[in-house]
């Protein structure tokens, strides 16, 4: 009887593993035609002076609705983008007029790349990849047409996920800082500093900083990892880990004619360190104080006496600035962007997290340095 068992047991598995995978694909197949998705939905605030957790977040199962009305698109999901403006939207009062909280219990949103599924919107055809700022965290979702804009793979060499960074907000965001509010000018020796420089943002400032003039740019991260890569393949002269210790001496090493040009993304001690070093009528780029994202101020923080009468006694300019003030540039300035990355003139690094299950989780590692690049959530394959 023993040994009977023993025999029948291996077919028991295989009929058992047999049901299961049936069960899997049958699931599966049903999560589609019932229109059952996936969406993240903030689940808590973390507070105004606290750090974000992953638990912040949870992703939960919603039905999707048959079909859509005039106007409507249905997109899959492809790519989000996490991105470090969005921890005011995590507080119930953002602090900025031009952005809304999320809600409680409700699906995120931000920068997000999908393809078209089924369209009433004119402009749009089942299979078009499109893109939009206020993409919902969702695996599938229907939205309305008016806020998704075709994009045109070609243009990145069909590395759609750039349209979220290098050829995206991130890209926009660094090219017209440096070109607006930097006054960079070619042939004038001029010394670019950038801090939070292995990021989204800043690995791309850096380099365009030198393509737009600068002769020598420096870079300033938060380990030595990063730093090797800022100087190795994006092109920065040098790059300081400012957990190292001696920060301003070390600067100073890598600046010895002072700073001409600062591109702040970090704010803080850091640019108080830069600011310090920085020459007679040189410029403040105002991008990001992501070292005070976590702490209940307004934006701009302000800043301690001896950082204020650097910048009067100076004449330093350091205006603040939003990349949607310039958006009868946008089009123009993709152009330029998707033209340096086919040409190898711009170089795209990239952290890439798979599942929306763990949006959450790229959330907090972004917001903690945890990224080299841009934070990339990939939700399904192309």
């Amino acid at each position: 009887m023993h040994s009977q068992k023993n025999k029948v047991q291996p077919e028991t598995d295989e009929i058992t593993k047999g049901l299961f995978l049936k069960w899997a694909e049958w699931r599966s197949a049903a999560v589609v035609v019932m229109g059952i998705i996936q969406r993240a939905v903030l689940h808590s605030r973390p507070g105004k002076n606290s750090e974000p957790v992953a638990e912040n977040f949870c992703v939960e199962e919603a039905s999707l609705a048959d079909g859509i009305t005039d106007g409507q698109v249905k997109v899959r999901t492809l790519y989000l983008s996490v991105d470090p403006y969005m921890r005011c939207r995590m507080n119930e009062d953002t602090g900025a007029d031009y952005l809304l909280p999320w809600k409680l219990g409700e699906a995120a949103d931000g920068g997000g790349i999908g393809v078209v599924e089924e369209s009433k919107y004119g402009s749009f055809t089942a299979g078009d990849t499109v893109c939009s700022f206020n993409w919902p965290w969702q695996t599938r979702a229907i939205v309305e047409g008016k806020i998704l804009q075709k994009l045109h793979p070609e243009l990145v060499g069909g590395h759609l996920s750039y349209f979220l960074g290098a050829v995206g907000m991130p890209g926009l965001t660094a090219l017209f800082g440096v070109k607006e509010k930097g006054h960079v000018t070619l042939g004038a020796g001029q010394t670019m500093v950038v801090s939070g420089a292995a990021g989204a943002c800043g690995s791309l400032a850096g380099q365009i900083g030198r393509l737009e003039g600068c002769s020598r740019v420096v870079g300033i991260s938060g380990s030595d990892e990063k730093c090797s890569i800022l100087v190795s393949e994006l092109g920065f002269d040098a790059a300081v880990n400012y957990k190292g210790g001696n920060l301003a001496q070390k600067l100073h090493e890598c600046c010895p004619a002072g700073v001409d040009v600062y591109f702040d993304n970090v704010g803080g001690d850091v640019s108080d360190i830069v600011i310090s070093q920085m020459n007679q009528n040189s410029h403040v780029i105002l991008c990001g104080q992501i070292s005070q994202y976590n702490k209940d101020v307004p934006y701009p923080p302000p800043l301690p006496s001896r950082t204020e009468a650097a910048l009067r006694d100076k004449n330093i300019t350091r205006d603040r600035f939003l990349v949607l003030w310039y958006a009868d540039k946008h089009e123009a300035g993709i152009l330029q962007l998707s033209q340096w990355v086919r040409e190898g003139k711009l170089k795209v690094r990239e952290t890439v997290t798979k599942g929306l299950e763990n949006i959450g989780a790229a959330f907090q590692s972004m917001m903690k340095g945890g990224n080299i690049g841009k934070q990339i959530v990939l939700v399904s394959e192309e």
